[in-house]
């Protein structure tokens, strides 16, 4: 859209009298290829505002937009009003019948307001178009665009690596289909604005000139009540929604005593919640993590990105640098080794046992704890990325047979994972590319990753019997299965 208006400006005379002239050039392709990028511009704008719509609905269904995204969600807001603004009065710029009719339906909305004047006197069949007008339209409709952007830029500031451009396969074929679109059905203008006239049947773009419909069909306070109630309403969902309403989770809480400053935990955020300052405790040559209890989000994603959050060390209450108040990796592995003691109770000959890992029901919509069975100890958790490596290695070791890793739907390129870099964080430390990384002696065929949501019940429990039939099959590599009570130990190892 910015790189076809870009060009479409460079062949557009900024002239009153000229600028229709020289649209219709362009699309005749006098300009070098004029129509395709006139009509690129066009359809990539309607696609703007589309994706825009979707993404608002869908933040809207899963219900993020309250505590600590309240900052985005209002942003977002805001910057629709900067989306229509940007796209109607790219029209204008056309000077045809549809310019002349989306122009007077602004100002006569805009004069519904007592003290803006008469804007529409402008307009009317006395009245001059001049260059000063057309400068005017211009400088609107690039700095509202600009001004967009600024929004835009502030808009995933409380976002560490937001994801601002999409996956290349993504962005060709979005490029392509538009380009196909462009070629096949191009943008043609209507006659030329003529304020003597009143323009009749027009072919409206209901992307964005559906509001001047509404306004012909309603009036313009009708128009300005829709427009402004449904703003006060989307910025009351923050505050007074049901989500709203629930108890915010817990910010993280740094122990400075098991921090060593390696800010692993400040790469992990999600949220940028987390910062590396100097030490208030004296050790000058460290650093420290310090949270920001307004930008977290209570997910654990740093707790286990902590290298204290081991399992294996030998202290009886396990006390990791950073970790979250209300659900304690300590209370992890207090949970995990009740499952193992109840595992090693079991007689000879049992099935398999698996350690079933994943978010609490209240996050992703499904409820592991389903599977506990005698031979499935279900552990939720806030996040998956809660889930520290070691405590893979530490479960098989002290009396599992497997471990199934489960999270939002999506997989590892973050799909509708709550936490935004939740299921990529934890598929990255299970395949070993990010710290803390599962150790390579883990035998792989013993861990498997199964990414489920709300709905997917019957899928997850599938794939739990099927990693319980390919276990029975998986020698250990070391020979013999160790007994319990052979590992009773393994924290001090």
């Amino acid at each position: 859209m910015a790189a076809s208006g870009v060009y479409v400006y460079i062949g557009f005379d900024t002239r009153a009298d000229g600028a229709y002239a020289s649209v219709e050039r362009m699309s005749a392709n006098a300009f070098p290829l004029g129509s395709l990028a006139r009509s690129l511009h066009r359809y990539a704008s309607d696609a703007f505002v589309l994706v825009v719509l979707l993404h608002l609905v869908r933040e809207w269904l899963l219900g993020r937009y309250a505590h600590f995204r309240r900052f985005s969600w209002t942003t977002g807001v805001f910057s629709l009003w900067l989306v229509y603004a940007s796209g109607i009065g790219g029209y204008w710029l056309v000077w045809d019948t549809l310019a002349q009719y989306s122009l007077i339906a602004t100002t006569e909305w805009l004069d519904a307001l007592p003290f803006l004047g008469q804007l529409t006197r402008n307009f009317d069949a006395t009245a001059k178009v001049s260059d000063r007008l057309f400068s005017l339209l211009i400088f609107l409709h690039i700095g509202i665009p600009l001004a967009l952007l600024a929004t835009m830029w502030v808009h995933v500031q409380r976002l560490a690596r937001p994801a601002t451009t999409p996956p290349r396969a993504l962005a060709l074929g979005t490029a392509g289909a538009l380009v196909a679109l462009a070629l096949g059905k191009p943008v043609a203008s209507a006659p030329p604005a003529d304020l003597a006239t009143v323009p009749g049947t027009l072919a409206l773009d209901w992307f964005y000139l559906g509001v001047h419909a509404f306004a012909d069909a309603a009036g313009a306070w009708a128009l300005w009540a829709v427009l402004l109630g449904a703003t006060a309403c989307l910025l009351a969902l923050p505050w007074l929604s049901r989500e709203a309403r629930a108890r915010r989770p817990g910010a993280a809480v740094v122990d400075l005593a098991n921090c060593n400053g390696c800010a692993r935990c400040f790469a992990d955020c999600p949220y940028a919640a987390v910062t590396m300052q100097p030490r208030s405790d004296g050790r000058n040559h460290l650093r420290q993590a310090v949270v920001d209890a307004d930008l977290c989000a209570g997910c654990g994603v740093c707790a286990g990105a902590c290298p204290s959050s081991t399992p294996f060390r030998s202290t009886a209450e396990l006390v990791t640098g950073i970790d979250l108040p209300q659900a304690p990796i300590g209370a992890l592995r207090a949970a995990l080794e009740a499952a193992l003691d109840r595992f090693s109770a079991l007689p000879a000959g049992r099935r398999p046992n698996v350690v079933v890992f994943g978010c609490v029901p209240a996050h992703c919509g499904l409820d592991i704890r389903a599977l506990d069975d005698a031979s499935t100890a279900a552990l939720p958790m806030l996040c998956a990325a809660q889930l520290p490596p070691s405590f893979v290695e530490y479960a098989l070791r002290a009396g599992a047979d497997g471990v199934l890793v489960t999270g939002c739907r999506g997989g590892t390129q973050g799909g509708d994972c709550v936490y935004r870099l939740g299921n990529r964080w934890t598929g990255l430390r299970l395949a070993g590319a990010r710290e803390p990384h599962l150790r390579a002696a883990v035998p792989r065929d013993r861990v498997r990753i199964a990414w489920a949501g709300r709905g997917d019940e019957a899928l997850l429990a599938g794939e739990l019997r099927a990693f319980r039939a390919s276990l029975a099959t998986v020698p250990w590599p070391a020979g013999p299965r160790p007994k319990r009570s052979e590992t009773a130990h393994a924290r001090r190892d």
